[in-house]
């Protein structure tokens, strides 16, 4: 379980093809805090450490992760947004975000704001899509509040610090990002598809 505020940023510094299984090196300055089989988000995806050499450590992902998500678009060199998984106790700054990435949204505005920035993003409309106005959301492994939602994009506003420290500042028109939806939504509309039975 994660809060959607990210901690830092990964490198990616490898990344093979084994099978349909995509393994990835990267490196990040919190990998002295890691341990093997410790969940990390990346970009939102729950991933589990496999190896730790230095500063660099390896993760896998299987192909349902590959289908669900943008990881077959990182590169060499790409910025991932990392969050180690909450601790009890914590503060929930965020929100409740599993790790569980539900579909890959595309980002079809950018509007400077003058001090902020206003991103709007485009997703496929399906059962599962719960995006409510003032609502969470979850973009990249970032925890932020959806506005002018209309069912098929929504909008989200981003902070200096968000712009800087994520790489949201990254992204281009037609840019893929991984969206995971509010779970709390989500459970509700399973007790109703389930009442209604």
């Amino acid at each position: 379980m994660f809060t959607g505020i990210i901690e830092a940023q990964a490198t990616v510094e490898d990344h093979v093809l084994q099978g349909e299984n995509l393994t990835l090196w990267l490196s990040s300055s919190l990998t002295g805090s890691f341990k093997v089989d410790q969940s990390l988000s990346h970009n939102g995806a729950c991933l589990t450490v496999e190896a730790i050499k230095g500063d660099h450590y390896k993760v896998s992902a299987v192909l349902e992760t590959r289908q669900k998500t943008n990881i077959d678009s990182w590169k060499i060199g790409s910025k991932v947004n990392l969050e180690r998984a909450m601790r009890v106790g914590d503060r929930l700054d965020g929100h409740w975000v599993q790790g569980h990435v539900d579909q890959v949204g595309e980002l079809v505005e950018i509007h400077d704001e003058k001090g902020s920035w206003r991103l709007c993003f485009a997703y496929e409309p399906s059962q599962e899509a719960m995006i409510v106005e003032k609502g969470s959301i979850c973009v990249n492994g970032i925890s932020l509040t959806a506005f002018n939602t209309d069912g098929k994009t929504f909008d989200v506003a981003i902070i200096p610090y968000t712009w800087e420290h994520t790489n949201l500042s990254d992204l281009a028109i037609g840019a893929k990002v991984n969206l995971e939806f509010d779970i709390l939504g989500k459970y509700i509309l399973k007790g109703q598809a389930f009442s209604a039975a």
